[in-house]
């Protein structure tokens, strides 16, 4: 049974980072695109970043040189590094595996998805 576990989120000011991490087991993990996906209070799931099965990445244009994600196909870990974070960044944080294919911005294209993290940046 595949499993997604984020964590690494948290409370910071504005203006700061927190890298956020996302294991995954129960099955095969460098073949798939990763995403990661923000929802929040009173708004519908948005994508933030995603990265290929060989390292390619994409970026919604609100994270666009702020955060940046990759990933470690021997721990089976895809992580997000959010650096000069907003108060508009505040929601929580998923990560999702894409079963086939190259990345995409729709977060019907996931099937498994993890638990979330909430990050909150005050101002």
């Amino acid at each position: 049974q595949v499993q997604l576990v984020e964590s690494g989120g948290g409370l910071v000011q504005a203006g700061g980072s927190l890298r956020l991490s996302c294991a995954a087991s129960g099955s095969i993990f460098s073949d798939k695109a990763m995403g990661w996906f923000r929802q929040a209070p009173g708004k519908e799931r948005e994508f933030v970043a995603a990265i290929s099965q060989n390292g390619g990445t994409y970026y919604a244009d609100s994270v666009k040189g702020r955060f940046t994600i990759s990933r470690d196909n021997v721990k089976n870990t895809v992580y997000l590094q959010m650096n000069s974070l907003k108060p508009e960044d505040t929601a929580v944080y998923y990560c999702a595996r894409k079963p086939v294919g190259w990345v995409t911005t729709h977060a019907g294209d996931y099937d498994y998805w993890g638990q979330g993290t909430q990050v909150t940046v005050s101002s």
